[in-house]
């Protein structure tokens, strides 16, 4: 897969998904929490397949092309 996520986008997905996970397993919310599951793996591993989807790409571009 080709990394289309980057930039300020990858960490607030990691943050998200883990203060998500970590709101979960304290019981402050329910079960749905467990949705951060998805920001976290998209922004770990820089791919997003609705961005593929979709078109979008927030990674930055390379002088000799993209990532």
């Amino acid at each position: 897969m080709k990394t289309n996520v980057g930039g300020i986008d990858r960490p607030l997905r990691i943050v998200a998904g883990l203060a998500l996970i970590g709101l979960t397993l304290s019981g402050v919310i329910g079960a749905w929490g467990w949705i951060g599951v998805v920001p976290l793996a998209t922004g770990a591993l820089g791919t997003c397949p609705l961005y593929s989807v979709l078109g979008f790409n927030t990674c930055p571009m390379r002088a000799g092309g993209q990532r």
